[in-house]
């Protein structure tokens, strides 16, 4: 991050805080980020558990083949 936030209190506690739209943006890609690395630690303990599904077999349940 780039800047400093500035925090809002109420009687001398932190309620909210306003920080840099660029600070944000970063903020909220870096979270996305973390979400997709879950995602695929997720999917390749699925793999890893049960297998992976042919190619063949998953055409003829969508009906492709």
């Amino acid at each position: 991050m780039r800047h400093h936030p500035v925090y809002l209190t109420r009687r001398g506690q932190r309620v909210a805080a306003v920080i840099d739209a660029d600070d944000l943006d970063d903020l909220i890609a870096a979270a996305e980020e973390l979400a997709d690395i879950e995602a695929a630690r997720a999917a390749r303990t699925e793999i890893a558990k049960e297998g992976t599904i042919p190619w063949e077999q998953v055409k003829a349940d969508l009906g492709l083949a």
